[in-house]
């Protein structure tokens, strides 16, 4: 009997020890050889990975321009959400400002309002979203002065992601809306 015990004991001893151990996270050590010049110039060009994400993203809205086109000259085509929201972020509505005041110019131009979404969640639900996505763009570009008549939504949901990864990243960069031209 106090075997048992002895043996349960040391068995949840090792388990607990177990789940600290893998709980535990690894830090790493920078190291600087003070021999070479090129060291300086090395780590610039390296650049961390989190820096390099956070440079993209505020949140977990995209903010970088690699995927971004432009609707016309110096107007860019796209606005970009965060997970499960339709709000404008500061940034998008300067973006839809200056598509707004393009519009405007060019009143013999209609434009397709495209809602998009990333690869999480049913395609249902991601319909809807691009739907509700490009409603709120459509509705932003109508208080700057262009008519409804001008603009259509359409919503893709996942069917079409500007980026096939499965990361934070690239889930930033689909969950969009996208203004191009109709015709």
């Amino acid at each position: 009997m106090n075997l048992i015990k002895i043996l349960k004991n040391a068995f949840l001893v090792v388990m607990f020890g177990l789940i600290v151990t893998a709980c535990a996270t690894k830090k790493s050590v920078k190291t600087t050889d003070s021999t070479t010049s090129t060291t300086k110039a090395a780590e610039t060009q390296k650049a961390d990975p989190i820096e390099k994400l956070d440079a993209l993203m505020q949140g977990d809205v995209y903010v970088g321009s690699d995927t971004v086109g432009e609707l016309a000259s110096g107007v860019p085509d796209r606005v970009f959400f965060a997970t499960n929201e339709i709000i404008l972020t500061t940034a998008s509505r300067e973006t839809l400002r200056k598509q707004a005041a393009w519009l405007r110019q060019n009143s013999d131009v209609t434009v397709v309002v495209e809602g998009h979404a990333d690869e999480r969640g049913t395609r249902e639900y991601n319909l809807a979203l691009g739907e509700r996505r490009a409603n709120a763009a459509k509705d932003y570009l109508m208080t700057y002065g262009v008519s409804s008549d001008r603009i259509k939504v359409l919503s893709y949901g996942k069917e079409r992601p500007v980026d096939s990864g499965s990361n934070p990243l690239s889930w930033s960069k689909n969950r969009r809306s996208v203004t191009v031209k109709a015709n």
